[in-house]
This record gives C-alpha cells, structure tokens and sequence, in this order.
C-alpha cells in the first residue's frame, strides 16, 4: 500500500535557500582571503590558515552554546524560537560581524579580522542549525536530502562567485600582481564588499521577517536529557582549548626570523599539539558511540550510532572541504604547478568549489517531481549547464580559461557516478569518497596539469557529501532531529582544524626538504587521502546500522527518486 507523500513547501524553500547563498560566499572567498592574508601580513602557511580556524571555530562553540542551552533550560532555544526567527536572528549576528571586520580593516588588524570573521559565522551557526532540519521538514522526508541538495546547489552558485568577487576585490582587474606586490595593496576594497555583505544579511533578515511564505516552525517539544553528551562535549572544549594555547602562543613570530632548526623545531611542536587536537575530537566521538551502546541513559541524540559516526564523518568531510580549497593557492604557486601567483587563482578556485555546485545542481533534479527519462537527461546536461556557467562566469570576469577545458572530462567522470549511484544516498556516498581517494592519490603521484585537475576534483568529490551525511545521519532520529542536527553542525569545527593540520604539514614538510620547493604543500594533500577513507567507511557502516533499527533509507530514498 503506497502512501501519500508530503508536498514541498516551494514558496518557503525559494525564500530558505537565500541564506545558502551567503555560507557559500564567504566561505570560499576565504580561499583567496588566505593567500592575501599570508603575504599582506607575513604569514607561514599554518599562521594564514587561522582565518579558517576562526570561521569554522564559530560554528562549533554557537551550535555547542545552543545544545547547552537547551540541556540547561530543557528546551530547544531554535525550537521555542521558530526556524523562521532564528534564522533572521542569526542573519542580523552576522551583520554585526560584518560591522566588526569593517572596523578591523580600517585598523588594518588580521587578529581583529579573524574576530570579524569568527561574528560573522556564529551568525551562520545559528542560521543553519536552524536552515537544515527546516530544509527537510518542508516536505516528504524521502526527499529531505534532495532539498538540502537543491539549497546546496544555491549555496556552490556562492561558492563559485565568492573566488572572483573577493580576487576582484582585493586585486582588481589588473595584470598579475606578484606575491611580493601583495603587502603594499589597500583594504580598502574589503571595506566595501565587507559593507555590502552586511547590508545584504539585513535585507535577507527583512526578507524573511516580513515574509508571509515561510512558516513560524515552532517547535515547543521538550528536550530529552543529554547530560553525558554535554559533559562529553565540554570536556572535548576545554582539552582542544588546551591543545590551541601553545599553538597560538606561537602566532605572532616572524617566520623570516626564524633559522632552519628553529623552524623545524616550531612546526614540529605545532604539529604535535594540532594532531592531538584531531585526537581529542576523534577519541571523544568514540567514547560517545561505544559508551552510548552500553547504557543510552544521559547520551540524548548520541544514543543513535548512526548519528555519532556521523558527526565525525561531516567533521572531516568538512575539514577536507576546506582544506583543499584553502591550501590549493600554495599548491599552484609552485613551479611544478605553473607559477601562479595568488592574484590569478581566482579561476582555479572557483572551479574547485564550482565542481561542488555542478554536483548538488545534479543531486537536486531529485526535489523535483520530474519522469524517470527527464531526470535521466537531466543529469547529463546540468552538470555540463553548470560547468559552461563557471567558465562563462570567469570569462566575463576577463580570466583566461582555456587551461580548465580539459577539465570537463572530470564532469564526465562525475556524471557517471550519478547514474550508478542512483540516489541512493550511502551508495551516493560511497562512490563519491573511493573518487575523493582516487583524486588525491592521482595528484599526488604526479605533477602539472593532471595533478591539478586531479585536485581539484576534490570539489567533485565532495559535492554531494554534505546532504547524504546529513540526511543519514539524522534518519531515525525522530524528536531527537532538532539535537541531532546542532551537534552535526558543532563538526563543522571540521574545518578549523584538519585544513591548519594540513597547513602545518606542509610547513613541517617543507622545513625537512629545503632543497625541494613545493614538496611540502604537495605531499601535504595525504591529508585529504585520510578524510575522504573515513567517509568511505562511514557510508558502508551506516546502511547496515539503519537496517539494524528496521530502517530501509537506501530503498526508501531510490523509491522517491525514480
């Protein structure tokens, strides 16, 4: 017997979707930001990479704020606010981060930067701690990823814009600017578009207030205890609080001041405390899942196996997102990669995080309630839609595009994996992190063009990872979705973690090879080798942990999407 699904609620969707598009904007913006950073102040690789830690840190600390808040009143704070107002709420908080990185700027101030940017994603914390489970609770839940896929794809339109916005910004349209130009350019551009994301965030925040589409999602339920999870969770703070003091006693040393041994010695330290760091998170998950299974009692949403698994695979899967678009600018300077210098990759990472675009425009074909032949089609000639869309972008923006034609042989590579992988979200998951491995590997072991393109099909690779984890994470979860969702978005501290890991990597390897240029950079992309096994781990594992709960997602989710 069949049973009637859920329409989607369209009018609510087209207005939620608004707010992707500004996650995806800054956060790639911060992918040429890096690079500026790194020469504009006199940074090593890791010391550039703490504009990630901070934005990415912000998310942790506003989603474990809310958790505690809720272990503490015993409700939800989103849930007693509505989805609809903590998004505004959360729009408006990072106008105020907006304001922040204004006035940093103006004192030409990085650590007062990375506060201005740590503002500004506190706000997006809240924002999609809310935008997630809204996302999916605006229609039939077998859709539910489709959706987040059809707002992700919003959210990578941000992300393949924000690289030129940003390098036009910071650079302007004039020939290539040397590294060592680099220092002696003006902020004052960033004063601009610091101003104009702000006066957007407030317009988005009217939008929404004032928006009769979007429903209240109020949702007064009580929460069940997670006093284990929150102890857990506090303790992982205050150990990772810990492990970052020596790392940032070190922040403010010169690198040009350093010797060799000197150098080596402070990479080496820096790298043992960040590794421990990653432990912590790791062995904490861990403890969570096993103690959990022995006695559920205390663990909230951390009773579900699915979830904690879960939460370490986003937290990689971030982490490796941003890691390879963050450290990708390094990697092309070097002479086996072309010499480009950071005012000309622009191009290059907006194709990276384009590729994520091209893949959740194609996973959203889904959300819509299109034949199985039209969706068949559809997934060939969107991808190839999206990625003319991204040359074409660049080329307006007067950017030399002929050396990424060739990289639509990557798209087609990408297609194929939709057609195999069906919709099926773990199997979707599945194919997509053994091409992650590939990619790396590829790029690794080799150098120039292929390299290049291998990287960079690290984007492809993650296209579709944040929605099949999301979704398979939080199934089955029933009240405890709303919890489940804000320790999901507490991983992505992901990203403020793994890509200064591999930063500091590639310093530490640099520093032992200085008869080698590029060797560090390069070799440090073993990294994202490690990250993208895990969720290849993670999407064989989580089938099998459904179906133990009588949960058949896999044929649920194929039922809906043909």
């Amino acid at each position: 017997m069949s049973q009637t699904k859920q329409p989607t609620n369209t009018g609510a969707l087209s207005t939620l979707i608004v707010v992707f598009f500004f996650w995806g904007f800054i956060a790639s913006s911060n992918s040429v930001f890096i690079p500026f950073c790194k020469h504009k102040f006199n940074l090593d690789q890791f010391q550039s990479q703490l504009v990630d830690f901070a934005f990415y840190l912000a998310y942790y600390l506003g989603a474990l704020g809310l958790f505690a808040y809720g272990a503490f009143g015993g409700k939800d704070l989103v849930g007693k606010w509505g989805y609809k107002k903590s998004i505004v709420y959360g729009l408006l908080f990072s106008a105020i981060g907006a304001a922040a990185m204004i006035i940093a700027v103006n004192a030409n101030t990085f650590s007062g930067m990375l506060v201005g940017l740590f503002i500004v994603a506190l706000g997006f914390s809240l924002q999609q701690t809310a935008a997630q489970p809204f996302a999916i609770a605006l229609g039939d839940e077998s859709t539910g990823a489709s959706r987040v896929n059809l707002a992700g794809g919003i959210n990578s339109f941000g992300t393949t814009i924000g690289p030129i916005v940003v390098a036009f910004a910071l650079f302007g349209t004039a020939a290539a600017i040397t590294d060592d130009q680099i220092a002696a350019l003006s902020l004052s551009k960033v004063v601009i578009l610091y101003s104009a994301a702000g006066c957007l965030f407030l317009a988005a925040a009217a939008m929404f207030h004032f928006s009769k589409k979007v429903p209240a999602g109020i949702n007064e339920e009580k929460i069940e205890p997670a006093n284990k999870a929150l102890k857990l969770l506090l303790i992982m703070t205050g150990v990772l609080i810990i492990m970052f003091v020596p790392i940032f006693n070190s922040y403010k040393i010169d690198p040009a001041t350093l010797t060799d041994v000197t150098k080596l010695d402070l990479e080496t330290t820096r790298l043992k405390w960040l590794f421990g760091a990653l432990a912590t998170v790791v062995m904490g998950l861990l403890y969570a899942n096993f103690s959990a299974q022995k006695n559920e009692n205390g663990w909230g949403a951390m009773k579900y196996p699915q979830l904690v698994l879960g939460m370490l695979a986003l937290f990689v899967y971030v982490g490796v997102e941003v890691a390879i678009g963050s450290n990708l600018g390094e990697l092309l300077k070097q002479a086996d990669f072309g010499s480009i210098p950071s005012s000309k990759i622009a191009p290059y990472v907006s194709m990276y995080w384009g590729s994520m675009m091209i893949g959740r425009w194609t996973g959203a074909i889904s959300a819509f309630e299109f034949k199985s032949n039209t969706k068949k089609i559809l997934t060939f000639i969107v991808p190839l839609v999206a990625f003319g869309i991204i040359i074409g972008v660049n080329s307006i923006a007067q950017y030399d595009m002929s050396p990424l034609y060739l990289y639509i042989i990557c798209i087609f590579i990408q297609i194929g994996a939709f057609y195999i992988s069906k919709d099926r979200p773990a199997k979707t998951l599945m194919i997509f992190s053994l091409i992650g491995i590939t990619a790396m590997l590829v790029g690794i072991f080799n150098k120039g063009d292929l390299a290049t393109y291998a990287f960079l099909t690290g984007g492809i690779a993650c296209s579709i990872m944040w929605p099949s984890i999301f979704a398979l994470s939080i199934a089955g979860l029933g009240k405890y979705t709303t919890q489940g969702a804000a320790f999901l978005i507490m991983m992505i501290l992901g990203g403020g973690i793994i890509p200064p890991i591999q930063g500091k990597l590639s310093d530490f390897l640099q520093s032992s090879h200085l008869d080698t240029p590029g060797f560090g950079i390069h070799n440090s992309f073993w990294i994202p080798v490690f990250c993208f096994a895990y969720i290849l781990f993670f999407a064989i594992a989580v089938k099998g942990i459904l179906k133990k709960q009588g949960i058949n997602y896999e044929e649920a989710e194929a039922k809906a999407g043909h």
